[in-house]
This record gives C-alpha cells, sequence and structure tokens, in this order.
C-alpha cells in the first residue's frame, strides 16, 4: 500500500463497508505522489477538488437538454450532476458501498461535457475527426488529469484511481492503449469497482426521470403522451388514485420522486441478490467478473428502455429543440474552424498552449487545443464568442 494512500479509514452509516466495496485505505494511488490527508479519506479529498474545480462551476451555464436562457427552473448540467449525486449516494449507502467514492464519481461524470449538451458534443466530435475525434467521457477525464490549473506540484486534480476509473464509463480500444493503467479494463474486459457500476445507473435514473419532469415543464410533452408508457403511467395512477384532488404541478412533482425512488429500490434488490449470488470476496473480485454486477431487474430495465424511446422521439428529437440543437452545431463549428484556421483569434494562454502542442503533434495538437478551450465553454460564453469573433460591432 502507497504510504500517501495512508488515511482516514472509510466507513458507512450504521456499519462498516462492505468486504467488495472499494476502500482508500487499498487505493491503488494517483498519478502523483502526496502526502495522505490528515483528517478526510483519500476519496473525500477526490470528491472536494472536483467541487472546487473551475469545469464544476462551468456546470451550472451548460445544458442538459434546454438552453439556458430557456428558464430559470430547467435542468443544467450542475444540477444534474448533483442529482445524480444525491441517487448514487442513497444507493450507495443502502448496499454499504463507498459514499464518498460514489459521490465523487458522479459530481465529475460530466465535466467534459461541451456546452449545448450532446449537440455540441456532436458538433465538436465532427469537427475532430480527422484529428483523433472528441467524446465527453474522455475529455472529462482530461479535464482532471490535464486541464484543471489550481496545484502547484501537479497538473490537473491529480485523483485516485479509483474515481478516474469511474469517470472513463466506457472508451474505444485504441483510446484505451493510450491510457495505461485506468484504459486497461477495456481491453482485458474487465469491469470498474461497484461504485463506478452503480454511478453509471444512477446517472440514467435521474437523466430519465429528471428529463420528463423538464419536458412536461416545458409543454413539449404531455401527461397524456406520457401514459403510453408503463413506467410514468404506472406511478401516475397510483398518485392520482391516492390524492385524486392534488394539484396538477403537484401531482408531476409526486409522480417523478416515485419514478426515481421505484428504479432505486429495483436496482438495490436486484443488485443484492446479483452480489449474493457472485460474493465476491473483494474489489479485486468484483473486477474479474464477467459482468456487471449492480444491475435493474430485467422487467425494469425493459420499462426504462421504453422510456428512453419515447424521450427520444417526443422530446430530444422535438422539432424546438432540434432548431436550438442545429443553431448551437452551427455555433461551434464555425467556431472551431476560425479557431483552427488562425490560432491568434485565441486567448493568450490558449495560444501558448497551440503552439506548444502543435510542435509536439502537428495540427492534430492545435485542434485538440482548440477543442479544449470550446468544450470549456459555457452556453452563454460560446455565444458571446462567437459574436466577438464574427460581429464587427463587437
Amino acid at each position: 500500500m502507497p504510504e500517501s494512500m495512508r488515511s482516514v479509514p472509510a466507513t458507512v452509516h450504521n456499519g462498516l463497508l462492505a468486504p467488495y466495496a472499494a476502500d482508500p485505505v487499498d487505493s491503488r494511488g494517483r498519478q502523483h505522489h502526496e502526502p495522505a490527508p490528515a483528517y478526510r479519506s483519500e476519496y473525500q479529498r477526490d470528491r472536494d477538488r472536483i467541487i472546487h474545480s473551475a469545469a464544476f462551476r462551468r456546470l451550472e451555464y451548460k445544458t442538459q437538454v434546454f438552453v439556458n436562457h430557456e428558464g430559470d427552473l430547467f435542468r443544467t448540467r450542475l444540477t444534474h450532476s448533483i442529482e445524480v449525486a444525491q441517487v448514487a449516494r442513497s444507493i450507495a449507502r443502502a448496499m454499504q458501498l463507498n459514499e464518498d467514492l460514489t459521490e465523487g464519481i458522479a459530481l465529475a461524470h460530466d465535466l467534459g461535457h461541451t456546452p449545448f449538451g450532446h449537440a455540441g458534443q456532436d458538433a465538436l466530435n465532427a469537427c475532430m475527426q480527422d484529428y483523433g475525434g472528441f467524446e465527453h467521457n474522455l475529455q472529462s477525464l482530461r479535464v482532471v488529469d490535464e486541464l484543471e490549473d489550481r496545484y502547484a506540484a501537479f497538473p490537473g486534480l491529480n485523483l485516485t484511481f479509483e474515481t478516474r476509473e469511474g469517470i472513463l464509463k466506457h472508451c474505444s480500444l485504441k483510446n484505451a492503449a493510450v491510457l495505461g493503467d485506468i484504459g486497461r479494463r477495456f481491453i482485458d474486459k474487465t469491469q470498474p469497482s461497484l461504485e463506478a457500476q452503480l454511478t453509471n445507473l444512477a446517472d440514467e435514473i435521474a437523466y430519465n426521470s429528471h428529463d420528463v419532469d423538464d419536458g412536461l415543464r416545458s409543454g413539449l410533452i404531455t401527461v397524456e403522451s406520457l401514459n403510453t408508457v408503463t413506467l410514468f403511467r404506472e406511478q401516475y395512477e397510483t398518485v392520482r388514485s391516492l390524492y385524486p384532488d392534488l394539484a396538477p404541478r403537484r401531482t408531476i412533482h409526486e409522480v417523478v420522486r416515485r419514478l426515481i425512488g421505484c428504479q432505486v429500490i429495483d436496482l438495490v434488490e436486484t443488485s443484492k441478490a446479483s452480489l449474493d449470488r457472485a460474493a465476491p470476496e473483494g474489489i479485486d473480485a468484483v473486477r474479474k467478473y464477467g459482468n456487471s454486477l449492480i444491475t435493474f431487474s430485467d422487467a425494469m430495465q425493459e420499462k426504462n428502455l421504453e422510456l428512453k424511446r419515447f424521450l427520444r422521439s417526443n422530446l430530444y428529437r422535438h422539432y424546438r429543440v432540434h432548431r436550438m440543437s442545429a443553431k448551437a452545431g452551427r455555433t461551434l463549428t464555425a467556431l472551431f474552424e476560425a479557431f483552427l484556421d488562425d490560432p491568434r483569434l485565441l486567448p493568450e494562454d490558449a495560444q501558448q498552449q497551440a503552439t506548444l502542442l502543435e510542435k509536439a503533434s502537428g495540427k492534430d495538437g492545435r485542434a485538440r487545443v482548440v477543442a479544449d478551450y470550446i468544450a470549456g465553454m459555457t452556453d452563454r460564453y460560446a455565444i458571446t464568442e462567437y459574436e466577438r469573433t464574427f460581429n464587427p460591432a463587437m
């Protein structure tokens, strides 16, 4: 065990961690050596660094589904990340897994997301096709490993292996081959920690349920149309039966609350049964297991898939959402092409970085710096940069 990992032992509410949970005392360490924290575990330190990072603060003005200026009450990447962390923590506590690690992964999972949500990612990936591509999951790892510029002794946030492993949810074999130990599981076809597995599904629970809420608030989908979806209809009929006189908005809040609750209960109960059957003796056994041990039941997976299909067809592909997505894509594409063609349009620190990476990797290096700069923008900053770059009056 590395000396830097000798820190506060981890416990959970009303008991010790399960034997297959991640324990900071047994962490695989950090990329750069540091003295152990005095009164926190290593995973608490990770979580705290994520919360204090600039990338985390920028999530406040990054699109979830609706662009920030479309309404004050729609989810942003920041509120989504906080909601994922709450759901994931609750599951971790119920299963005696490490809450601090789970929370850190949840809070960091979208740090690499572009402005304007998935439309921004698609546009930036298209721009980067000749330069290695762009994927927000890999960008999140790049943010915590390299791009955050806060500490004197090392680049990035210098997070533990386990937090970094959880951030990297998926990865191509080509990219995995150059990532070292953190990419090895994609080559060896092994599993991440249980905390990483559950955070991935907590993300699904949060965004499916809250996209229903935001979609209804926007008026782009209706209760009548959602009642064709089994998971929603079951909860809606229960709420209407128990509270027939409840106001419509409170009814929706109660339905969304129950949507989250029934999925969490199913996930915990199914996963506990899976763990009882597999009986892994520790985290190494979890990693070597053939498939994920944190799962929904078959019935819940089918209901989730039906809800996802509904949201894709009726919300994400709604013409009003698509109009905004198309405008966002054109904005980021224009910025990328302008900055790549003339790096002198970039701020001075980005210009310097572009020069360094271009010397090391040619035009690929310059393009990567441009992608880093654009991916780090908030929605409103991207709009402002577009005006500054193309509007002579600015």
